[in-house]
């Protein structure tokens, strides 16, 4: 399926992921380009797509022997929302990177082949630069924002940065005997994930596989990190973040129901905020949540504005639109039902469905 195909504009081609040369290019482009996220490089699609037993896929455009276009992308399949074809999987980011010279037309055109190919009636674009709206593609900008600042100068000023009611509650979290944990060892993916995935049901949410926190940890590896808090040995709250173009990613975060009551996950995001600067990060982005859900009220008590997101969504002719928004009504209903399970179940049921989210 990594053989090139033809199209009728361009020099676009699927990549053969199996090449370490290709891979190596794939990441140069990455990291020079200025939209490049950790979500485009191979290190996060290869691995999350082997993780959960997706297959993963690259189209490049190029001129003159050099990439102008770069698509990663990983086909998802999942009994409850069927096939989906992602740039990228399991991220809030992703999407076409082009240079001068490209064609993003002749991209989205390969796309759409890919995804007949793949049977994968849906495609989801995260960002990138984006189809016009019609012809089977659809523009979403209301859904999700993404929320990033500066990062302060110092550990004080970083304290007053927070607005004042959200400061309070990190002085009193700077009160209580809390020990901060920072690693990749065993130790930390462990409490992680147990932390983690009783979060996760607590949202209703099926936790994702463990093997998939682990592939990217693995894949990123001086530019990825575990922070726990934890009080009296026990883990409270823990985050997996990856490090990109001077900023800091939290992304895998969670905790228990006493993180909240001891306060543990004001004090993990503020640490965070501390260790990243100390790495040399400039920037803290808190990634996306859904418009008016409550993890976006929460970053914006910690001060971050909004910045609407872009997507964009293809459904093959013919086919229904993928459903796969939790505030929809059939899905609030399966959350609530999950936020009664029994952890053990919820923990072993979890992973095999999450793997088809996405």
């Amino acid at each position: 399926m990594n053989a090139p195909f033809a199209l009728e504009r361009g020099d676009v081609r699927l990549v053969d992921l199996a090449d370490p040369g290709e891979i190596e290019r794939l990441e140069g482009f990455v990291a020079r380009h200025p939209q490049g996220t950790p979500y485009h490089r191979p290190a996060w699609f290869v691995p999350v797509a082997r993780a959960t037993g997706n297959q993963a896929h690259a189209l490049v455009q190029q001129r003159h022997g050099e990439i102008v276009g770069f698509l990663p992308l990983d086909a998802i399949h999942s009994p409850i929302f069927g096939r989906l074809l992602a740039s990228t999987g399991f991220a809030v980011g992703g999407g076409l990177l082009t240079s001068p010279g490209a064609e993003p037309g002749a991209m989205f055109a390969a796309v759409e082949e890919l995804a007949r190919r793949l049977s994968c009636p849906s495609i989801e674009l995260r960002g990138g630069v984006m189809p016009e709206s019609g012809q089977g593609w659809a523009l979403k900008t209301e859904s999700h924002c993404n929320f990033a600042r500066p990062l302060a100068a110092d550990d004080e000023a970083q304290l007053l940065d927070i607005p004042r009611k959200q400061r309070a509650e990190v002085r009193k979290s700077l009160a209580i005997d809390l020990t901060v944990e920072i690693g990749t060892a065993e130790r930390d993916r462990r409490a992680h994930y147990e932390v983690f995935r009783e979060s996760y049901r607590n949202l209703g949410t099926p936790v994702f596989p463990r093997a998939l926190l682990d592939s990217v940890v693995d894949a990123f590896g001086d530019d990825a990190d575990i922070l726990t808090v934890r009080h009296e040995g026990r883990a409270l709250a823990s985050v997996i973040s990856v490090y990109h173009g001077g900023a800091v990613m939290p992304y895998w975060g969670g905790g228990t129901w006493d993180a909240r009551r001891l306060r543990a996950n004001d004090r993990m995001y503020y640490e965070l905020m501390l260790h990243a600067r100390r790495r040399g990060c400039t920037q803290f982005d808190f990634g996306r949540s859904k418009t008016g859900s409550g993890a976006y009220h929460f970053k914006r008590n910690w001060g971050f504005e909004p910045e609407p997101l872009t997507y964009a969504t293809w459904t093959r002719p013919g086919s229904a639109r993928r459903e796969a928004d939790p505030t929809s009504g059939k899905l609030s209903l399966q959350i609530a039902v999950w936020q009664r399970l029994p952890l053990s179940i919820a923990n072993r049921l979890g992973p095999l469905i999450a793997r088809g989210i996405g």
